[in-house]
């Protein structure tokens, strides 16, 4: 019976190939990077992150951030427990990784020793009419309620996860970016004892798609909530431009109209002229 086997030869060109490839991966993996821009805002609130690929940026979010976190906490009597709220901001200094794809594409951003964790996760898809949109499929938000800054006398602390469900949030067109003034708020359902978790966002600009100038957003499409808004602005002073025309109108007729019946003649109002004629 033969026995089979590798030459040497065939043996070290199969090493160098497995060596290559997890080389290659690596360097694959290197060449996606997460960028904290934060500095370059003038806003204290906000912070701005990018994640690029090959020297470019494929993803990039701007945005301030508010979370509300509920957490039990011992009663007084040292038996009951009672919910707490924790109240904090997304930190300017946090850390940034990401992966893009065509179709799907992800930014982690992680602050405090690994205490705090916001991912947000972003897809492709077509919808009627085949309009391609991307979308916020999914947030996750991992939180430690032993980190004391913000979580104080935690009841039995400890790390918890809060997910949304089913997900389809900032509906945007392909090649946009997302722009937003206005608050947008998810709620988030927490693996401690099934707790709601709110994450508000504003002043938000992101992209996980198509972007075509590194760190410059594409055109902007703005939220229907601003769009709202500058209706509900702008609507007073259009009713008061045209009430004002209106009124312009009425004047420049009844000025006209008594011009034109003061240059007809007029018919003597004493009857007894009358009997003179």
């Amino acid at each position: 019976m033969g026995r089979l086997g590798f030459s040497t030869t065939e043996s070290a060109r199969l090493l160098l190939l497995g060596v290559f490839g997890v080389l290659s991966q690596s360097v694959v993996l290197a060449q996606q990077e997460g960028e904290n821009l934060s500095g370059l805002s003038s806003d204290p609130d906000k912070a701005i992150f990018a994640v690029r690929e090959n020297g470019t940026t494929c993803l990039m979010v701007e945005f301030a951030v508010r979370f509300l976190v509920p957490y039990d906490v011992l009663a007084l009597n040292g038996i009951d427990l009672i919910t707490e709220q924790a109240a904090f901001t997304l930190p300017r200094g946090a850390e940034i990784e990401g992966k893009c794809g065509s179709t799907e594409s992800e930014i982690h951003i992680t602050w405090k020793n690994n205490a705090y964790t916001l991912r947000i996760y972003f897809s492709k898809e077509f919808r009627d009419k085949g309009i391609e949109v991307w979308k916020i499929s999914k947030v996750q938000f991992v939180y430690d309620t032993s980190e004391t800054t913000h979580f104080i006398n935690a009841y039995n602390p400890g790390k918890h996860t809060a997910n949304t469900h089913r997900l389809s949030a900032l509906v945007t067109p392909a090649g946009l970016s997302y722009v937003c003034d206005a608050q947008q708020t998810l709620t988030l359902i927490s693996t401690d004892h099934q707790k709601g978790v709110t994450i508000s966002m504003y002043d938000t600009q992101m992209q996980p798609f198509d972007i075509t100038s590194d760190f410059i957003f594409s055109e902007p499409y703005k939220c229907i909530t601003d769009q709202r808004e500058r209706l509900e602005e702008t609507l007073p002073l259009i009713l008061g431009f045209i009430l004002a025309l209106i009124i312009v109108i009425t004047l420049a007729v009844y000025h006209f109209h008594l011009k034109l019946t003061a240059s007809q003649p007029q018919l003597p109002r004493d009857r007894s002229m009358y009997k003179n004629m």
